[in-house]
């Protein structure tokens, strides 16, 4: 337990963390790409997961699901539950559906975010209601409970296992974004792991559990040489193409993880810079399910950090163009799209447009806090570099003003006392 404590060991934690968070962000739908030569085409997919997750009821839930409409699904998952009152994975799908919405609402779905290690020191704070924040407890001690109550009856149990470890990894993702309780997450994160190993011993062609461990080999391998060294001894090891090739099976054969497959692919391509085959991943759902705003954005913000400025600004555009239509979008945050451009405008050197939709960003009535600060701090800069102090000054102030998220607090303070000189 000290060892946990160490600094250095909750650096690795961290780093090992911050990776295997990434999969349950973005909800990609199960489009099934070419691979999985491990399964024959007599494959049946239905005799390798619980019977409800082949049912009318869950397909209608995702289908509201995919486009961001988490009031419109919440409802129906909350139904399917109750018809089934011993199935762990109902209860898994109630859960995702109240994680992801509170995540969304949050501003923690934009993946810019995770680009880099620099979220887990930001001192962001995170306000999810009480209800909210007890109802997924519930809902986690509950799926895990049951599906407990049924490996005790029978330890063969894979779709325990499995719903086990699905509610255990959803609710790592939660906690580690919402509370940053890494040492917490990284034990429900090597519970739900264990989980997997355990489904797939029991149904070694259970491919929604190769999820996860595609997840953990690609996890491992990321971290620096010494750490892997030291996961290592403890007989955890890591390979980078095989935790993609595991993502692939579960994404091309899994029932209940192809969304989550999905994102971590995308995600894992992006982290180590393949831009040219993330984009080929996000296009191709962003083409099938245009409304969906997410896979939309995560599309422009992919060209932008490939070098296309140019590209990104006009995918940006046409988000912002469509989002004028009524009810294309299911609550769409705006303000991501704003900060987005703002951001490729800066990079392209266009000052006077960046700065002008930050100010757009920081003034949709969907932003949280903790954007809208960001956006007021890289306006004042956009500002200062056009030399107009005045509204500089202003932007800094509202940066730094009083109550609420206080991460831009010292930027715009010391921007205050001498004007942003850089790009």
């Amino acid at each position: 337990m000290d060892e946990l404590r160490s600094p250095g060991r909750r650096r690795i934690i961290k780093r090992s963390v911050t990776i295997l968070s990434l999969s349950f962000f973005l909800l990609l739908v199960p489009v099934l790409p070419e691979g999985g030569t491990a399964y024959s085409q007599s494959y049946n997919p239905a005799a390798h997961t619980d019977a409800v997750n082949l049912t009318p009821e869950v397909r209608e839930a995702f289908e509201h699901f995919y486009i961001l409409d988490y009031d419109g699904a919440l409802p129906r998952f909350e139904a399917v539950q109750r018809e089934h009152p011993q199935s762990a994975i109902a209860i898994g799908n109630v859960l995702l559906t109240l994680v992801f919405r509170e995540l969304y609402r949050q501003d923690l779905l934009d993946t810019t975010y995770y680009a880099h290690d620099s979220f887990l020191t930001s001192k962001r704070n995170v306000p999810v209601p009480q209800p909210i924040r007890e109802r997924i407890e519930s809902l986690t001690n509950s799926a895990v409970a049951l599906a407990d109550q049924q490996i005790k009856a029978n330890p063969n149990d894979a779709n325990a296992y499995f719903a086990r470890g699905y509610a255990r990894g959803m609710h790592a993702a939660f906690i580690t974004l919402v509370d940053h309780s890494y040492v917490a997450a990284a034990r429900q994160g090597l519970a739900s792991r264990s989980d997997s190993e355990q489904t797939l011993k029991i149904d070694p062609q259970y491919a929604d559990a190769k999820m996860a461990m595609g997840i953990q080999q690609f996890a491992v391998a990321s971290l620096p040489r010494l750490i892997r060294m030291m996961v290592g001894i403890a007989g955890v090891s890591g390979s980078k193409e095989k935790g993609l090739d595991l993502l692939r099976e579960s994404a091309a054969h899994g029932i209940v993880t192809p969304v989550e497959s999905r994102t971590a692919l995308s995600l894992f391509l992006r982290h180590d810079a393949r831009y040219p085959e993330a984009i080929v991943v996000q296009k191709g759902l962003a083409n099938e399910y245009p409304r969906d705003y997410l896979f939309r954005l995560e599309v422009a913000n992919l060209v932008k950090d490939s070098g296309d400025g140019p590209g990104a600004i006009a995918e940006y555009r046409s988000i912002l163009a469509d989002a004028k239509k009524p009810g294309y979008f299911a609550e769409p945050r705006l303000h991501m799209t704003y900060f987005g451009l703002a951001d490729t405008e800066r990079g392209q050197n266009q000052i006077a447009e960046a700065a002008q939709n930050y100010l757009q960003a920081a003034a949709q009535p969907t932003c949280s806090d903790w954007i809208r600060r960001r956006a007021q701090l890289n306006a004042g800069e956009m500002f200062d570099l056009l030399h107009n102090r005045d509204e500089a000054m202003k932007q800094y102030r509202l940066a730094s003003a009083g109550g609420g998220d206080q991460s831009q607090t010292d930027a715009a303070r010391r921007y205050l006392r001498t004007p942003y000189a850089g790009k």
